[in-house]
């Protein structure tokens, strides 16, 4: 059996874990809003057309905030087409999609939903097609008391209450060319910067967060940040990143070392987030919010052909991708990552929740059920809160084609407003279990609680209605704790929460 160790301690510690860094994401895309969490008709769905069998998978997962409508979504939508009564609302091509959008589920909705779902609404207003005086618009509609022309609808349209939404994205993507809008840096920043300022002047406690780069390998990445922060820096609050991974070609080894981008990601953009903040003498720290992440590949072929029979039909099977074994692993490895850099991704939101790309699955009148990437991401909300801590791994590394040193044990670890520890870790070896030393002596007394494993002998292993368990957890071989010393069996390539408690 491999050795590794981990040395932590309370005074060694990366930063307080924001809980909104488990959050998701629900555009109006594919099946993610009808099919997904709307559905009248279901003999599961409540008297408002939601289904209860997807709430109690959402429940379970702890997402603190859901980032919508969008998303590329966004960027062709207004967000007037998605109030008032429902019969009386617009169908609309969706340019982003090549779908019609009925608007059947518009804000009061979809924040009912999320009152029903125990998270609150990240909204994301659209600076592609449109402008700052929309976003002010919204802003007053969602958040004003009453007594103007846009609080004053909502009081008409039932919503007698402000909705009270704080977290508010600029934009989607928008140094993307495949988006609607499409600017460049400048332009983007300086909208942006009217954006936030007049959102801002509406409701003072609102946050806002701008769009970063689409993706590491963007040619415009770097130059991108620097100029757009330059022009809105002192009016946002973060700045986005959006990053998704594939594995193309078989390459299990590779496929899973690809957090290692995602950390250099992260990284690079605190960098120039803080160039900016040194060009500029100011005292604000800008903050990250990683609103897109997740594996994205299985389903790119049979997407084009959906496309190809049914261009502009409603809520099209698109981007249901089906995770195996090998995404959890990955998934697992990402969360780690955020954990690592909680000094600065205070936001992330797995993208997305139900059917596209998404933890979780449903079949329209069927059934729901839980993806293989659901597990890790529902552990790390669920025990990965309180501080994040500064592990120190001692580690076997391997090479693959991408990366170099690569470690076999990917692990962090949290510290618990109750004292008590949790230890997450990946183990990235295709053949051979480890057993993890980890010394816990700084903080008291400790005993061993609990080891979750989630594993698989097939890397390609999947869960489906019939068989939703497949790849689910199971308690782990566990370990000791002697005179502050755990020692753990970390079984090959797999999924590991070990957790200590005060005794």
């Amino acid at each position: 059996m491999k050795s590794a160790s981990m040395t932590l301690d309370r005074d060694y510690i990366v930063g307080r874990i924001d809980p909104r860094i488990y959050g998701s994401f629900i555009e109006h895309l594919g099946r993610a809003v009808y099919g997904g969490i709307y559905e009248p008709g279901h003999p599961e769905a409540d008297e408002q057309g939601f289904r209860r069998d997807v709430l109690k998978l959402v429940r379970a997962l702890g997402v603190p905030v859901v980032r919508y409508p969008g998303g590329n979504f966004v960027s062709g939508f207004n967000w007037e087409d998605s109030v008032g009564p429902a019969d009386r609302r617009p169908r609309r091509l969706d340019l982003a999609w090549f779908t019609t959008e009925t608007n059947a589920v518009g804000l009061h909705e979809f924040y009912d939903w999320a009152k029903k779902a125990d998270t609150e609404v990240m909204y994301a207003v659209n600076l592609g097609t449109r402008g700052p005086e929309n976003a002010r618009d919204i802003v007053e509609y969602a958040n004003h008391p009453g007594g103007s022309k846009f609080s004053d609808m909502r009081i008409a349209n039932g919503s007698k209450d402000p909705l009270g939404i704080k977290l508010w994205c600029l934009g989607n993507e928008m140094d993307g060319p495949w988006q609607m809008g499409h600017k460049t840096a400048c332009e983007y920043g300086r909208i942006a910067n009217e954006s936030a300022k007049m959102m801002k002047w509406v409701d003072p406690t609102i946050e806002c967060v701008a769009c970063g780069s689409s993706a590491y390998d963007m040619p415009t990445f770097g130059d991108w940040e620097y100029q757009m922060l330059s022009e809105c820096y002192d009016n946002i609050d973060y700045v986005s990143l959006h990053r998704y991974y594939g594995n193309p070609t078989n390459d299990t080894p590779g496929f899973l070392a690809r957090s290692m981008d995602l950390d250099g990601f992260i990284k690079s953009v605190v960098s120039i987030c803080d160039a900016v903040k040194g060009k500029k003498h100011s005292k604000k720290t800008l903050n990250l919010s990683f609103d897109e992440w997740n594996v994205w590949y299985h389903s790119s072929e049979q997407d084009k052909e959906i496309w190809k029979r049914e261009k502009w039909g409603p809520a099209l099977p698109l981007l249901e991708d089906i995770y195996n074994f090998e995404d959890a692993l990955l998934a697992g490895s990402m969360l780690i990552t955020f954990l690592r850099n909680a000094d600065r991704v205070k936001i992330a939101c797995l993208a997305q929740l139900v059917n596209v790309i998404a933890p979780i699955m449903t079949r329209n009148g069927g059934g729901c059920w839980a993806q293989t990437i659901y597990w890790p991401f529902m552990h790390a909300s669920k025990y990965g809160r309180g501080t994040a801590l500064m592990a120190l791994v001692n580690t076997p590394v391997y090479d693959c084609a991408d990366y170099e040193g690569v470690p076999l044990i990917d692990a962090t670890a949290t510290l618990g407003d109750d004292g008590g520890v949790t230890v997450f870790c990946v183990n990235r070896d295709m053949t051979e279990d480890f057993r993890l030393d980890i010394d816990l002596r700084a903080f008291g007394d400790l005993k061993f609680k609990e080891h979750i494993l989630l594993h698989h002998d097939d890397t390609k292993a999947v869960n489906t209605e019939a068989n939703p368990m497949n790849v689910s957890p199971v308690a782990g071989p566990g370990g000791k704790v002697e005179a502050g010393r755990a020692q753990v069996s970390v079984p090959a390539l797999s999924w590991n929460v070990l957790r200590f408690e005060k005794i």
